[in-house]
């Protein structure tokens, strides 16, 4: 399975427990030609071709059925893309295909403890509507 590169909501390895059951391993990356903007009226951000670079994490070995947890977690917004890391790596992530936006988005003025139970509440009724794997 590919790599994800995750910058917003994702890069919290509380909000990947919940989501996911565990927390897979991560790394430091960043992409160049990318910003994580803020997105109106949203906590979470998107992330935009911009100039400047994307702070964020690759998060490695993930299973299919994971992969497909955190896309559908993602919704409609975001369309998944290869993108090229300062580091040389290459990894899935998650692009905003609306409108560029200018304000960039503070990782630290999230609120992780209250957007874990909504994770988790996602992860329960999404396994709740799956077939049985």
């Amino acid at each position: 399975m590919p790599d994800l590169f995750v910058y917003g909501t994702l890069r919290f390895p509380e909000v990947l427990d919940a989501l996911l059951g565990r927390t897979p391993r991560l790394s430091q990356a960043s992409a160049d030609g990318w910003k994580v903007a803020a997105l109106p009226g949203v906590a979470y951000p998107g992330m935009v071709r911009a100039e400047g670079i994307a702070q964020g994490l690759v998060v490695e070995g993930l299973t299919e059925g994971e992969l497909e947890i955190l896309h559908a977690y993602e919704d409609d917004d975001y369309t998944v893309e290869t993108v090229d890391l300062t580091d040389g790596r290459r990894a899935l992530a998650y692009v905003w295909r609306h409108e560029t936006l200018s304000d960039v988005w503070d990782p630290e003025a999230f609120d992780v403890a209250a957007w874990v139970p909504v994770c988790a509440a996602f992860r329960d009724e999404y396994l709740r509507n799956s077939p049985a794997r």
